[in-house]
């Protein structure tokens, strides 16, 4: 077998979601040709801001901010499992307020950076696990935590008590069920034995401080994220290349295919019949169930425009976030970052998130069937 046979093997091995992607993208190109509008298909706002927070992630974990933090973090958590409630509440809180994707790209590594510290190791696929559904389900409250909400939230011209109001029940039952996943987990002692980490180098913390501003003046819609990731590229670009050297571009071109492959999708005629005629009376299932094949964020477009019935939407759309890794593509940063640092653990960590967020997913559209019965009694 020559090399360039083996690189090859290698790198789909290795960029398995990444290869997937693109054959998507290529196979609905041959039904539906390039053209311009492509160009409408990427959102290249959620690509730039995506860039932008990787390289700040990056500057903090540089800056030694993550260790530093976990050095505090394992002083007050004495067992492993007061560690796994810390790891995984922070993005289930956080993701209310910062959205789920930047919750992942913070917490993620943070949370190896405190595994490795405490020599917890064994930990890594169910913390990642329940940090990545804990992310997707924490943001279902408010517009801001994450992109379907927002949408959704402007085009029916919603009331932020009516949104919160509808995914609260939603939001505490997945709050108990991440409690109990954690509860049946054995809780053993971490070691205290490690090595005090120094305070974050304040030149580079104050450099990624000022970047993460910037990013979410961006996702509050204050600066356009161009500009956003033009300075912060130009930044790195004079300052420190090694930075930007290190970002995860697979991560960039796997959203830039799969934009590609759902704005063509969006295009046959024939699917978007077969949905409107599946939406009478059950938006929620089928909200789901096409989250998984294309995304929540792009199911939330595509079934606007063919229902008015925005609770069912809503519900589906971010129930539907449960389920297969591109279901929600906030799911996939929790991936690759597992995929990079741990790709012999990939298979494990593939089959734990698909068994829980099926069995989660189930429970929560079980919770929304009982609800709507009880509402119509």
């Amino acid at each position: 077998m020559s090399k360039f046979v083996k690189r090859c093997i290698g790198f789909v091995q290795k960029e398995t979601i990444l290869c997937i992607a693109i054959a998507l993208a290529l196979i609905f190109s041959m039904i539906v040709p390039p053209n311009l509008s492509y160009i409408a298909y990427v959102d290249w706002d959620t690509l730039f801001l995506l860039f932008s927070l990787m390289a700040v992630t990056k500057g903090f974990q540089k800056a030694g901010l993550f260790l530093y933090l976990g050095n505090h973090l394992i002083k007050r958590a004495t067992t492993s499992r007061k560690m796994l409630f810390s790891l995984v509440f922070l993005p289930f809180i956080s993701s209310m307020v910062i959205t789920n994707d930047v919750s992942l790209l913070i917490f993620v590594p943070f949370g190896l950076t405190v595994l490795q510290m405490a020599n917890q190791e064994s930990l890594i696929v169910p913390l990642v696990v329940m940090q990545t559904v804990a992310a997707n389900l924490g943001s279902m409250l408010t517009p801001m935590g994450n992109p379907q909400n927002l949408y959704l939230y402007t085009k029916f011209n919603l009331h932020f008590g009516q949104l919160c109001q509808l995914m609260l029940p939603y939001v505490l039952l997945s709050a108990l069920c991440l409690t109990l996943l954690i509860l049946f987990r054995r809780s053993t002692s971490v070691p205290m034995s490690f090595s005090p980490a120094k305070p974050p180098d304040p030149k580079c913390f104050l450099c990624s401080s000022v970047g993460f501003s910037l990013c979410l003046l961006g996702i509050f819609q204050t600066i356009p994220p161009i500009l956003i990731a033009l300075c912060i590229f130009i930044f790195l670009f004079f300052t420190d290349k090694s930075v930007l050297a290190d970002l995860d571009y697979s991560l960039l071109g796997t959203f830039f295919a799969l934009f590609i492959f759902i704005g063509n999708l969006g295009c046959i005629g024939d699917f978007q019949i077969f949905l409107a005629s599946l939406l009478t009376n059950h938006v929620a299932p089928v909200a789901m169930l096409t989250s998984q094949v294309i995304s929540n964020v792009p199911t939330a477009l595509l079934l606007s425009g063919f229902t008015s019935q925005w609770q069912a939407l809503m519900i589906g759309c971010n129930l539907g976030g449960l389920g297969s890794l591109i279901a929600s593509m906030a799911s996939l940063i929790s991936y690759k970052v597992v995929a990079k640092e741990y790709p012999d653990q990939r298979k494990k960590y593939l089959l734990c998130f698909t068994v829980c967020n099926l069995c989660l997913g189930g429970l929560l559209l079980l919770a929304c069937f009982l609800m709507n019965h009880l509402h119509l009694l």
